[in-house]
């Protein structure tokens, strides 16, 4: 099993957003290593989920990918701002995955936190310039993670 992280804006979509919907597509990955890592997903491999764009930006939940080489329908969808018109039916060019919710933190592990406890070279959301939205955890980190997790509750 490999562990990930994705974020999204709280605002789009949310970890109480996934806990209500149980499952949902990861639409919208428009930078093409994100969608490589995406493409690299298994079944069975688990995801952070990390809350950016918000005043505490942090990894506030565990979800599980349950489904890999989703085609991204937005991509064909005119109204939307993921919308690729180079992107056809027969030649889809966006790939993502469908995920499950399996937890939300009962305090979330913030970006400082993250920052005091690892370098770039350890996490790749921590180093400078970094603004991926999907990206591969290494294990023993996803396990510290994990760790801080079970001890950051309330």
């Amino acid at each position: 099993m490999n562990y990930w992280l994705m974020k999204s804006e709280p605002k789009t979509y949310s970890i109480q957003d996934l806990a209500a919907d149980k499952t949902t597509i990861w639409d919208g990955v428009r930078n093409y290593q994100a969608r490589n890592f995406l493409r690299q997903m298994k079944s069975g491999d688990m995801a952070f989920f990390y809350h950016s764009n918000t005043k505490l930006p942090g990894i506030v939940g565990l979800m599980k990918i349950i489904e890999t080489n989703v085609i991204d329908p937005t991509q064909f969808d005119r109204t939307s701002k993921y919308y690729d018109p180079k992107s056809t039916q027969d030649a889809p060019r966006w790939h993502t995955v469908t995920v499950e919710f399996v937890k939300e933190y009962s305090q979330p592990i913030y970006l400082s936190n993250l920052k005091q406890n690892y370098s770039g070279d350890e996490l790749l959301l921590v180093k400078k310039g970094n603004r991926l939205s999907v990206m591969p955890i290494q294990l023993e980190i996803a396990k510290n993670i994990l760790n801080l997790s079970e001890n950051n509750r309330e």
